[in-house]
Order: C-alpha cells, then structure tokens, then sequence
C-alpha cells in the first residue's frame, strides 16, 4: 500500500482507541493482564505510522499481528479442552429427557467462558469491524510494517514483509518493486512468508519435487502436506462454532421458537464447516481455490510411489483418490495395473482406500445432504459447490503429474496427463486477414513462443506517429488512469496518458488540431478491426479501454536501474508467479479477452516489451518498438507481460484492450462515437487517413 493511504478499517477505530493507547514516542498495551485487542493495536500502530513514530508503528503492529494469531490459538486450545471434558449427552425419549442434553450444553458454554475468559477478557472486546478484519485477510498491516521497517534501517526484516504483503497480493506493482529493491540494496535476501500456511508449502515443494522426477523428496512433502491438511481441517471445524455473521440469517431481527433459533445458528455453523475445504484450498489473498486440491495429493503420490517401487502404498493412494472420482478411468487402470503387481505375494483386496480421506468424505457429504435438508425446510437458499473438480489446479505439463514416455504401453498413468482440457469460451484461431494492404505480418505465435500471439509492422505511416506525438504532447496528464500518480509503475520514470475521448474534446474545442484528435480515434478504430480478423473471432470485437501513454526516463534516476517500467503481469487475471497461477478474479479486469500496443516511436532508449513464463522471469520473447509496429495478444495468463526499463528519452504508444462482452464497452469510447457522429454532420469527416479495408489479401 502507497504510504498515501489509509485502511478504512484501521480509520473508523482512530477516534475510539488512541487516547488510551499509543502516542508517538509512547507504548501501545502492557503485556500484563488479558491480551489486548488486534483491532486497537493496528489502529495505535498506523497513527504512529503516520506521526513519524516508526518504532511506536512497528511495535505496534508487530504486537497486532501476535495478538491476532494468540486469540485464534486461545480459542482453538479452549474449544478443543472443552469438547474433551464436556461430552454433549444423547436426549432421552422419555419425560425431560432433552434435560440431558441441554445439560451438558450449558456446561461446555460454562467451560469455554472459564477457559477463556482469564486469557481474553469479555468476548466483546475482540469483536473487530469487518473493515479491520478485511485488513488483515488482506495482510494490509505488513504494507505499514514494511514501510517502518525502512525508516528503521531494518532491510531483512522489510524485505519478509514486504514478501508476506505481496504473496497475498500479487497484483501490488509498488511492492513487487520494493521487492527488487531489497535484493539489491540488502544483498542476498531469503525471503519468508510469516502467514504461510504449511500445508500449502508443503503441497508445493511435493509438485517441485515431483516435476524434477525426485520422487522419495516429493513423497516426504506431500505426506506432510496431507498430515497439515488433515490438521488444519480440523481446526477449520473448531474455529467455525464461534459467531457467525450471514446475511441470510438476521435472527436477532424476528422472534422465532427454541428449535428454529438452534437449526438457523446451527445452520450457519455446518455451512461454515462444510466450506472448509474451498478454505484450505484458497491461498492467501485469493477468491479462487486451487482446483481438486486434496484428490491432487493422492494423485501424485500414487504415482510417485509407483515410481519408488512401493506398490502398496501406490494402490493405498489410487484408491483414495477414486473416493473423490470414482469413474476416473486413468486411475482405475492404474489401481488395475498395481492390483497385478501385488497378486502373487498379497491379496491386493486388503489394500484399502486410507482412513482420513473415506472419514472426511463421508462427513463432507452428510453436512451437504443436511444443508440442502435445510433448506428445503427453512426456506433459505443453498447451492452446493463443485469442491472436487477434476481438471486440478493448473493445465500446463508442470503442473499435473505426467506419465513416461519410458514406461510400458500398459504401464499407470496419471490421472490428470491424459484428461483434455477444459473447453475455452471460444475456438482459439489466427492468421486471418489483415484487412489493410499496408500492414506488414512480421511473426505468428509459434515464433513468438506463445499462444494468441501476433507482431505487425506499418499498422501506421511515420507521418501519422509524428502527429500523434505531436497531439499527445497537448492532451496528456501525468498520472492520467493511475489516480493521479506520475510513477505508478516506478519511481525512475514519469507516466502520462489520455482518452480518445478527451483528445476529441480537446480537438472539437480547438485546443488541438481537430484532424490529429480524429486520427486517435481512427488508428484506434484500425486495429481493432485487424485484431478481429487476425485471430478470426466469430463475434464482434469491442473496445474495453484505450489509451495514449508515453513513460519518460526521469533524469539523475537512471544509474544501476534493475527494475521495469512496468512489470510482469496479466491483462484479465491477478498473475501469482510463485504458485504459477493467473487468478481469475477481482480486481482483475477479468472481462478483457485481448490487447494490443501500437508504437508511436524509437528514439529512446530500453522499453523493450516482453512475454514471459508465468513465473514472470523466464523471457519467451522480446520485441522492440518502433513507429507503426503493434503487438497484439489474448488478455489471460497464457501471457504474462512487461516492459523494461525507459532509460532515456520517451516511449508513447496507444495501449488497447478489448471484450467480447458488450456489456463491458468502453463508455467514454460510446461517448467518441457519439462526438464522432456530430463532427460528421457538420461536415467535419474523417481524418485523412483511409481507415476503410480492402479486400481480403
């Protein structure tokens, strides 16, 4: 977070907490006595951050984000004693029996407020606004904490927290740069995540391992992973059986009887325990989950353990698997071709499915059947998730476990190496029509080493470059789409921009000349229509967003630059390049499906635009820009992009990303059109640029 802004959450609790807290130069809560709210800890440490406290606002927060994990850890071990010292007894039918029940009821309530109590105080004293509690689902307090850090010279406690920020917020351009910045200011950094959760490390290592074939390493961390898994479920569980806050179930506000008030909480309660498995399979920061995460464990340690010579626990794992996808055929064969290994030295039938996963299914579907029960009967909705969904959690060869093309033709195979993929919203084509004689096809996907790929030379003459140049330089503001903020990519470089929209303006109140204005408009409207019949789309092409940007090398910044002008990222999706992933998700503009930069000059130096891996380092193509040369590509993480540094002079093209989705058209573009059509009227034409196509080359 830019050092300019504020969480909302941390805001609203200012006025309430600060006189009894942290002053600058002051405390922020003794150690003595119950622990202290994470809320007015993280409000005391951000005033003390903006009061040039630096030491008040790491304390501060360093102690917000303690308590914060103490109070989850007092809970847990509080509801886990009490649901060993107070069992919850069965009704009995006769006359009172439900006496029993409500009995023991009541003494586990007691149970917890004894237990917890002494530690927390009143349970209303870490009742935080869901602003504050968004703010830390977010990992906003280690943007402040990292910022504090750097005031305090403290660059590898800065660096972690700047890494912990950023793995919950991989679209965060400003600290991926700070990032860089510590690597070489700080020398050799070993960044830490200090909110990882383990079990997705683990899961993690176990697929690097399991992508280097060094199988008996992979087999280590995907059985702990499931051992972390299978723990924090259970926790998961625990957690869920405090308050719950779901829109649909505004109980307080209607008078209902004993049994409808108990099966509505309780209801609130199962759902939240029944989501546990989308919770363990969300990363930090994310909406998604990773797709089919726990069957994914078992899938590759089948194989891997097939691959170590350990058939047993290779059967034990296939056949935990098809508890999840009974009709996968793939693994059937598999758990077929190990059931011949084993025959002759065991009874391959004694080799069943393992305990915990068949516990935890059987489980999963009896809270889904009494959910949906529930809300037949209640009258609320309830749509039941796909949890399990086949395709895993990533389509490229690295991603999912892959058979050898050593191994015998009858050999097992993965379950997921033979499975096509997902059908896309739309059949992926190209090399259509350029439409425009003039325009030069220079290199296709395959030479560009992607998909959805295309670079063209002369989409415009030299003359129309110089006019744009020359209409840019009277219509562009710094900061222009970046709220204002002259360096949004980095501090080395001033950003300027505009809209079709506001050059037409410009040109229509004679504060340019109207026939450059009409010339944005045009070129714009020319490479729309190429990218149309390029990659041969069946539907209509709108625009999503255009706009005229040039980024200017600042003078006296340019010595040992390391970083990009702008960096790697993904147009419509939030790109994770430590979990290889592209997440399709907000604020993300996932509605985008291509883009394309036509180049307006070359008289500069560095600027070059690059495609990468969706590790974001590995460069599958570099091109340089020159007038009239356009690259153009689909919007999603099939390619990451960039821009190296500008480190002289300026670099103007006119960036364009377009829909499919109507719904999604650029409305100041709706707006041109309408300018457009009123200069038309006045007899005011086009510009003098021929932007009719000819005939299909």
């Amino acid at each position: 977070m830019a050092s300019g802004s504020r969480p909302w959450g941390a805001l609203l609790l200012l006025p309430l907490v600060l006189p009894a807290v942290c002053r600058a130069g002051g405390g922020c809560g003794g150690d003595g006595g119950p622990l202290e709210p994470f809320d007015g800890l993280y409000a005391s440490g951000v005033e003390a951050y903006y009061g040039g406290d630096f030491a008040g606002a790491a304390r501060c927060l360093e102690r917000a984000l303690r308590s914060r994990r103490e109070l989850r850890d007092a809970r847990l071990r509080c509801r886990r004693r009490c649901r060993g010292q107070v069992r919850l007894v069965a009704p009995d039918a006769g006359a009172g029996g439900d006496l029993l029940f409500f009995g023991s009821v009541l003494r586990r309530a007691d149970c917890l407020r004894s237990c917890e109590e002494p530690r927390l105080g009143a349970v209303s004293r870490h009742r935080a606004a869901e602003e504050v509690r968004a703010d830390f689902q977010r990992r906003v307090p280690y943007s402040y904490l990292q910022r504090a850090y750097i005031q305090l010279n403290k660059l590898e406690e800065a660096a972690n927290a700047a890494h912990t920020f950023f793995m919950a917020n991989p679209e965060h351009m400003e600290i991926q740069q700070d990032i860089e910045n510590y690597k070489t200011t700080a020398g050799k950094v070993s960044l830490v995540d200090w909110e990882a959760k383990q079990h997705m490390e683990d899961y993690s290592a176990g697929v690097r391992h399991y992508d280097k074939e060094e199988y008996e390493l992979a087999i280590d961390f995907l059985e702990r992973a499931l051992k972390g898994y299978y723990s924090e479920d259970e926790d998961c569980q625990i957690m869920c059986e405090g308050p719950q806050r779901f829109e649909e179930h505004e109980y307080l506000e209607y008078k209902a009887g004993l049994y409808e008030a108990i099966a509505d909480h309780y209801m609130q309660v199962l759902a939240c325990k029944h989501d546990c498995v989308r919770e363990l399979a969300t990363r930090s920061g994310r909406i998604s989950p990773i797709e089919n995460f726990l069957p994914l464990h078992y899938d590759y340690l089948q194989f891997a353990y097939y691959r170590v010579g350990d058939y047993v626990k290779a059967l034990e794992c296939a056949k935990s698997y098809l508890l999840f996808h009974p009709d996968d055929e793939d693994v059937l064969e598999n758990a077929s071709y190990y059931e011949g290994l084993l025959e002759g030295t065991m009874d391959p039938g004694t080799i069943k499915p393992r305990k915990e996963a068949k516990m935890l299914l059987q489980r999963h579907k009896l809270e889904s059947h009494l959910l949906q029960v529930a809300a037949a009967s209640l009258g609320y909705t309830y749509t039941e998730p796909n949890y399990w969904n086949r395709y895993g959690a990533r389509q490229d060869e690295h991603s999912v476990p892959s058979s050898i093309s050593s191994e015998p033709e009858d050999g097992p195979r993965l379950s997921l190496a033979k499975k096509p993929m997902p059908k896309p919203d739309r059949e992926l084509k190209e090399g259509g029509p350029l439409l425009y004689s003039d325009v030069k096809f220079v290199y296709n996907s395959q030479q560009l080493n992607g998909t959805q790929r295309v670079l063209l030379d002369n989409v415009i003459s030299e003359e129309q470059c110089r006019e744009l140049h020359r209409v840019a330089s009277g219509i562009m503001l710094a900061g222009d789409g970046y709220r204002g903020k002259t360096s949004p990519h980095t501090p080395n470089e001033r950003f300027e921009g505009a809209t079709v929209l506001k050059a037409l303006k410009y040109g229509y109140e004679g504060r340019v000349p109207l026939k450059s204005a009409r010339l944005f408009y045009d070129i714009s409207e020319k490479a729309r229509r190429i990218v149309e019949s390029y990659f041969m789309l069946n539907s209509t092409l709108y625009f999503s967003y255009t706009h005229l940007v040039c980024r200017t090398a600042l003078s006296g910044q340019q010595e040992r630059r390391n970083d990009l002008s702008h960096p790697i990222h993904a147009d419509n999706c939030l790109l994770d390049p430590e979990a290889n992933e592209c997440w399709k998700e907000p604020p993300a503009y996932t509605f985008r499906d291509y883009s394309a930069l036509l180049y307006m000059n070359a008289d500069f130096e560095g600027g070059e635009f690059i495609f990468t891996e969706m590790d974001a380092k590995t460069v599958t193509a570099s091109i340089k820009p020159k007038c009239g040369r356009m690259i153009s590509f689909s919007s999603g993480g099939e390619n990451p992009h960039g821009v190296k540094a500008v480190t002289k002079g300026q670099r103007c093209a006119v960036a364009l990303w377009f829909t499919l989705d109507p719904l999604y058209r650029e409305l100041e573009r709706i707006q041109a059109d309408e300018v457009i059509a009123m200069l038309d009227q006045e007899h005011l034409g086009p510009s003098e640029m021929n932007i009719n196509p000819k005939d299909e080359l």
